[in-house]
C-alpha cells in the first residue's frame, strides 16, 4: 500500500468526484503494468492505494514518484512531501502524516512574514511541498527553485478544492480558454493556472473566482 502525499479534504459529491479522478489518474500512471489497485481514504484525508500483481513493486515506486508518499519513518537529510496546513508568524506547518513545522528562517523564499511569503508565491492551503527532514526541517532546495521559477514566468492563479478537470472547465466557462497556457496539477485538488504573457492574473482571478468555492492566489512576475 502507498499513502499518497495529497489530501482529499472536500466533502459530499465533491469527495466522490475527487476519488474517481484519483482512480483514473492512478490508472493512467500505472499504464500497462500487470497490477490491480484499489483507492481508499484514511481518516486524516490522505488517500491510500493498495496494489497487487506481478508489477506491484514497480507500481508502488511509480506512485511514490508521481505523488510523494506519506511514511511513518523519517530520516535526517532525506526529502519528503507534506501539505501546507497552517502558517503563522513562526513559519509554515506541513502535514506529512505528522505535523512538520518549517521555521520562518528555514523557508528560504526571501523577505517578509510567512503569511506574506505564502501570498507572494501563491501557496494555497493544502498544496504539497517538498521539505528536508531534520532537527529543524527546511523547505527543500528543489521546492524553492520551483517556486522562484513561478515568479519569473508570465503569472499564475493557484487554486485549491478543485480537480484539474473542474478548473479547466471553469476557465472555459468564464471565457478565458485563450488567456491561459495550461492548468498545471500541483496536487489532486490544488491546481496552477498558467497565464499567457498578456493575461493579467488578478483579472483572471476576479473573473473565475465566483465559479469556484476555493482559495485563489495570484503569482505576479
Amino acid at each position: 500500500m502507498v499513502v499518497l502525499a495529497t489530501k482529499i479534504y472536500v466533502r459530499g459529491d465533491a469527495r466522490g468526484r475527487a476519488l474517481d479522478s484519483l482512480d483514473s489518474l492512478v490508472g493512467n500512471a500505472l499504464g500497462d503494468l500487470e497490477v490491480t489497485w484499489d483507492v481508499g481514504l484514511r481518516r486524516d484525508d490522505f488517500p491510500s492505494v493498495t496494489v497487487g500483481g506481478d508489477d506491484a513493486v514497480v507500481a508502488r515506486n511509480v506512485l511514490r514518484e508521481e505523488w510523494g508518499a506519506i511514511t511513518p519513518d523519517f530520516r535526517a537529510g532525506e526529502e519528503y512531501v507534506g501539505t501546507l496546513e497552517a502558517w503563522d508568524d513562526e513559519g509554515f506547518v506541513l502535514d506529512a502524516g505528522e505535523r512538520m513545522r518549517i521555521a520562518a528562517g528555514n523557508v528560504g523564499l526571501g523577505p517578509g512574514t510567512p503569511s506574506q511569503v505564502r501570498r507572494r508565491f501563491g501557496l494555497v492551503q493544502h498544496v504539497p511541498l517538498r521539505f528536508v527532514y531534520g532537527d529543524e526541517p527546511r523547505l527543500a532546495d528543489v521546492e524553492r527553485d520551483r517556486l522562484y521559477d513561478w515568479t519569473r514566468g508570465d503569472g499564475r492563479v493557484n487554486v485549491n478544492s478543485a480537480t484539474r478537470a473542474e478548473v479547466r472547465a471553469t476557465v472555459n466557462r468564464a471565457g478565458h480558454a485563450e488567456d491561459i497556457v495550461t492548468v498545471e496539477r500541483l496536487g489532486l485538488l490544488e491546481q496552477s493556472i498558467v497565464c499567457r504573457e498578456d493575461t493579467d492574473p488578478p483579472g483572471l482571478l476576479s473573473s473565475i473566482g465566483g465559479y469556484l468555492p476555493s482559495e485563489l492566489l495570484c503569482v505576479i512576475p
